[in-house]
């Protein structure tokens, strides 16, 4: 059983403020799991996480984790931007992109980003529209299955990121002879992996290539990115990932591969979203309505507008019904939101205790892709977030938006509202 971090006592004061639906988070959780990655790469002098801001890109968070030493990897020009007004900057900001607009080389470049380039091709386009930095990373794709004890994790070749290793080694020299003077390699290969074995395999692919490219091309490897792709149990059967197993299995790869290859000062970077924030926020809702036709529905006021990932992946996230812990799970339920879309359900056939209009019900695991994800469907607005901080209090870091809101981007004539 998946325990939530906030109780049903703190749970009803915070209601009373905030009405359901909204996304919550634990500052507390979020404070200790940053600790515990850092330490568990603490060996690597070098050693940053870049936070996805994709995951979830909220400034109060993302100021949490600036505190914690993160930087951020940004994708987009707005997230750019939101980076730019926490005051990240220079190498704390990591730009991996794909298909990337001029506008965001331009502002990657103004803030002195770590850029990543995703293709051969946009060597010569970063020229032309912003420059060539001294320091750059490049998006390896090995293409194949990436397997792990003879099971297949993910397919590269499927993937649309990245340069292939012939790619790779041309870019390096094409790029130093442009004044390029440190270079980094990223790669990623597999998503939502709980396996322990996910980040020492990666490394040990990305040590092997970072070698090889740089003997061949004399291109001084100054970092390795590892990107993400550790996950989280969303099951409550799942095992969490040991991140200090993980970190010692890259230390030793590290060890085996870069050390004899006098590349020992080589930075060791992750780009963890889910692993870092995931856990730690849950979407607290509230059951508005039943029905019993030819099966038993339970109807949220949230919807898939305020968490996709069931909807879009068939993803499971657990439910508990707050209150009833203990009860037994002894009805059978599809619980669903209120879209006109009959995927809009966050549960399909899922054993729950009796639920009631009026419960409220807490949604695991959606500090990561949940809130993010979100989108305007039927006219359903976004909801807001609320911070639990450390010493209990709830803090609201994003209001939930207004009718007003939706229909603030027509044009004059067709405003509903002044």
């Amino acid at each position: 059983m998946k325990k939530t971090f906030v109780n049903l006592e703190r749970l009803n004061k915070i209601v009373k403020k905030y009405p359901t639906p909204f996304h919550l988070y634990d500052e507390k959780g979020i404070r200790e799991n940053a600790r515990k990655l850092k330490e568990a790469f603490s060996w690597n002098k070098g050693f940053k996480e870049y936070f996805a801001v994709k995951a979830t890109p909220n400034p109060e968070i993302l100021k949490i984790l600036k505190e914690e030493g993160f930087g951020v990897d940004c994708s987009s020009y707005t997230e750019l931007m939101m980076s730019e007004a926490l005051d990240f900057s220079g190498d704390k900001i990591m730009f991996s992109s794909n298909v990337t607009p001029k506008e965001d080389f331009v502002y990657a470049k103004k803030l002195n980003s770590i850029i990543n380039l995703d293709d051969i091709t946009h060597i010569d386009f970063l020229e032309e529209t912003a420059g060539i930095p001294e320091t750059i990373s490049c998006r390896f794709n090995p293409g194949g299955d990436f397997v792990i004890d003879n099971a297949i994790m993910d397919s590269p070749g499927e993937a649309k990121y990245g340069f292939t290793l012939e790619q790779l080694k041309q870019g390096f020299k094409k790029l130093m002879k442009k004044g390029v003077k440190h270079f980094g390699i990223h790669a990623f290969l597999a998503s939502n992996t709980v396996a322990n074995e996910y980040y020492p395999a990666l490394a040990k692919i990305l040590f092997k290539t970072a070698v090889e490219v740089g003997e061949e091309t004399g291109a001084h490897i100054a970092f390795i990115n590892l990107s993400g792709g550790i996950g989280i149990p969303y099951h409550p059967e799942q095992q969490a990932t040991d991140i200090y197993s993980v970190g010692q299995g890259v230390k030793e790869a590290f060890e085996e591969i870069l050390v004899p290859a006098s590349m020992g000062d080589v930075a060791i970077y992750t780009e963890l979203g889910r692993f870092v924030l995931g856990p730690y926020g849950c979407l607290v809702t509230r059951a508005i309505h039943e029905k019993h036709i030819h099966k038993d529905y339970i109807g949220l006021d949230a919807c898939a507008a305020n968490l996709m990932r069931p909807a879009m992946y068939g993803a499971y996230h657990h439910i508990t019904v707050m209150g009833k812990e203990n009860e037994p799970c002894d009805h059978k339920y599809d619980v669903t939101g209120g879209l006109c879309e009959n995927n809009d359900k966050f549960a399909i056939d899922r054993m729950l205790p009796k639920i009631d209009v009026g419960d409220l019900v807490v949604i695991h695991d959606t500090g990561a892709h949940g809130y993010a994800m979100g989108y305007n469907y039927n006219g359903k607005l976004r909801s807001s977030e609320v911070l639990l901080k450390e010493n209990g209090e709830a803090q609201l870091i994003r209001r939930a938006e207004t009718h007003k809101d939706y229909f603030a981007t027509l044009i004059d004539r067709y405003l509903l509202f002044s």
